[in-house]
């Protein structure tokens, strides 16, 4: 089940089909994949199969490498299946509030090293994400009067930097259809939240591919 919250309570509750539909959620640019070429990462792998050449990797290099030739050989332990929001997601998201100034926002995001926060009303009720790309465009940067104009956007409030009206997901659902999400939107991940709007956790991109690398690993299809 997807929802989207506004600042003026709950808006939609269903399937993914019709969320961009609904919700003003602009796409996110998303960085290009890699290329290797065949002096990149494809030549670098040929070596670390060449047991002569392995001297010339660093010691984290050759973990690494070692790490990567061991998933040639499958897992040790039958696999655990993981398909819903909850097998995943982090609880106990990290959150800020519309009051605070972006500044004080990007404050605590960075304390805690993270690149976005549900905010959340009087109620703890979702009302929008946060990003920490949408606070201090880089853009801004290389223009004259920058400083002036930086100035001005930090002491904007949290709600005129916010991703607002913002989708969300029940605990319940299935992680395929999170993932089309993101991939949709652009987003790095959702708030998890009941029918209402309360907060019960956070499920990002890294939450996913966390559970893919993880020994059992995740397993969408079995």
């Amino acid at each position: 089940m997807f929802y989207v919250f506004g600042i003026h309570g709950p808006m939609y509750q269903g399937g993914p089909d019709r969320l961009s539909q609904i919700a003003a959620v602009r796409g996110v640019q998303r960085p290009s994949g890699l290329r290797a070429s065949s002096s990149g990462i494809e030549s670098q792998e040929a070596q670390a199969r060449n047991p002569d050449l392995l001297h010339h990797l660093t010691a984290h290099a050759q973990g690494a490498v070692s790490a990567y030739l061991g998933t040639e050989q499958g897992p040790k332990e039958e696999r655990k299946r993981l398909y819903l929001v909850r097998d995943v997601m982090t609880r106990g998201a990290v959150t800020v509030t519309p009051e605070l100034t972006v500044e004080q926002a990007w404050q605590v995001l960075a304390s805690k090293k993270i690149a976005q926060a549900p905010v959340l009303d009087a109620q703890q009720r979702v009302v929008g994400l946060l990003l920490r790309a949408d606070m201090a465009p880089l853009a801004l940067l290389p223009e004259p009067g920058a400083l002036r104009d930086a100035i001005a956007l930090a002491k904007r409030p949290v709600t005129e930097a916010m991703l607002s009206p913002v989708p969300a997901v029940a605990e319940d659902t299935d992680l395929r259809r999170v993932a089309h999400v993101l991939l949709d939107t652009g987003l790095p991940g959702l708030p998890v939240t009941d029918d209402l709007g309360h907060l019960s956790g956070f499920i990002s991109r890294t939450d996913i591919l966390r559970a893919v690398a993880s020994d059992p690993p995740l397993d969408l299809w079995g």
